[in-house]
């Protein structure tokens, strides 16, 4: 019998490949500045096989040489500034003025995610070392290209390559990218209801785990269509799909979902095989297995009687099997 497609193969294309920008530094660039690179081997050996990278290095983007003195965030007031310590040249005007247009570039030829180095002035995203006049340092900073672009698409996946060692993180911030992508390949030219209504449904139990309320008050929005305008409707959607996707799934609610695929087995699976089921489901909320466990198993039966609705959610294939990210959750 032929290998069934997984089911988040479906859903993509070669013509639109999952985009991702990244500080450069991450990639192996020799960028920084000390001339050295950050190389995130996960970055480029395991994840760059499924996607294609946009490096952004800001501070040498802006005009800044390599090597170059290093730059701090400075609390002045309010602010924080982007500041030359040893110069005490202020490159913050220079930056928000790159920034903004280059954040405006990468969001308009498609993008799915981004990738920040930790605590860089320019490019981290949170707990990035502000300094002050007498006050002590403090780590509440963001940086002044990472900023911008998370406020001005708020619900992009972004993450840091330190986070990323977090099987958690790891595992909820490449589900994201692909699920952007394919958000970003569904609204290719006119998002019919037809479109969005298969759309969802596919992503139903996925949802589910993330967060139950976000679920449902989606489903309410689809059951919308007709009523009140659709480019209301898919505006709306889209800004809670991905709210709803940035909450992390928990033990607990992947085995409430998985509960509810068994649902749909209920008539065609015989006792032994609903224990041996139970069990595993049982072995992953006590944290005996990991989640690829019970998911194995589950998708094994789901695929022998061919309930056709749960093959087609993406829950169970979110992501290629070779990233293993399941197996450490």
């Amino acid at each position: 019998m032929a290998q069934p497609e997984s089911a988040w193969r479906q859903w993509h294309s070669d013509d639109e490949p999952i985009t991702i920008g990244v500080s450069a530094c991450l990639l192996g660039e020799q960028v920084r500045y000390d001339g050295g690179h950050k190389h995130d081997r996960f970055l480029t050996d395991t994840l760059g096989k499924w996607v294609t990278w946009k490096p952004v290095c800001p501070e040498v983007e802006v005009g800044m040489p390599v090597p170059r003195p290093t730059i701090r965030l400075r609390q002045d007031g309010d602010e924080t500034r982007l500041i030359d310590p040893v110069s005490g040249v202020d490159h913050t005007a220079a930056m928000a003025s790159y920034a903004k247009k280059r954040v405006r570039r990468l969001l308009s030829d498609g993008l799915d995610g981004f990738v920040f180095k930790r605590g860089s002035p320019s490019c981290g995203m949170e707990r990035v070392k502000v300094w002050g006049g007498t006050a002590p340092a403090h780590k509440r900073g963001v940086g002044h290209f990472a900023k911008p672009l998370m406020e001005t698409a708020p619900g992009l996946p972004t993450e840091e390559e330190g986070r990323l060692n977090d099987p958690l993180l790891r595992e909820n911030f490449i589900e994201r990218i692909f699920c952007q992508n394919r958000w970003r390949i569904m609204k290719k030219g006119r998002v019919s209801r037809r479109k969005l209504v298969a759309f969802h449904t596919a992503h139903k139990m996925l949802l589910r785990a993330h967060d139950e309320k976000g679920y449902r008050a989606l489903g309410r929005l689809v059951g919308d269509l007709g009523t009140r305008p659709d480019r209301e409707i898919v505006s709306q959607y889209e800004s809670l799909f991905a709210e709803t996707l940035a909450r992390k799934p928990t033990a607990r609610k992947h085995v409430n979902v998985m509960h509810h695929l068994m649902g749909y087995l209920k008539n065609e699976l015989g006792a032994a095989q609903k224990r041996a089921l139970l069990t595993i489901i049982e072995d992953f909320r006590q944290g005996l297995v990991p989640l690829s466990g019970p998911l194995s198993l589950l998708r094994y039966e789901i695929r022998n009687v061919e309930v056709e609705y749960a093959l087609e959610q993406l829950y169970l294939d979110p992501h290629p099997k070779e990233l293993m990210l399941r197996n450490h959750v």
